[in-house]
């Protein structure tokens, strides 16, 4: 996984947030997001790059807590994110 390419991390945190089954009000850290990542890729810089932009297409909802940030996916772009996530398997 070549560091600066972000595709395989987005779809690591996508796949991590679908398999948790993270929709709307059920929500996991940030701090998780790199997890099961190699070493080489585990760059919180390139991770916090990633989450942004999915922010801003509104596939993550983002909830900032005294503890951190929490991520869950938008219910309302399930298809939008299932398509993606088909095309990348």
């Amino acid at each position: 996984m070549p560091k600066g390419n972000p595709d395989p991390i987005r779809v690591h945190i996508l796949l991590k947030l679908y398999d948790l089954r993270c929709w709307m009000g059920k929500h996991t850290n940030i701090n998780n997001m790199q997890k099961g990542l190699p070493g080489h890729a585990r760059d919180r810089k390139v991770i916090s790059t990633v989450v942004n932009e999915l922010v801003r297409k509104k596939w993550i909802l983002s909830k900032p807590t005294h503890y951190g940030l929490e991520l869950s996916l938008n219910i309302d772009k399930k298809a939008d994110i299932e398509a993606y996530l088909d095309s990348k398997r």
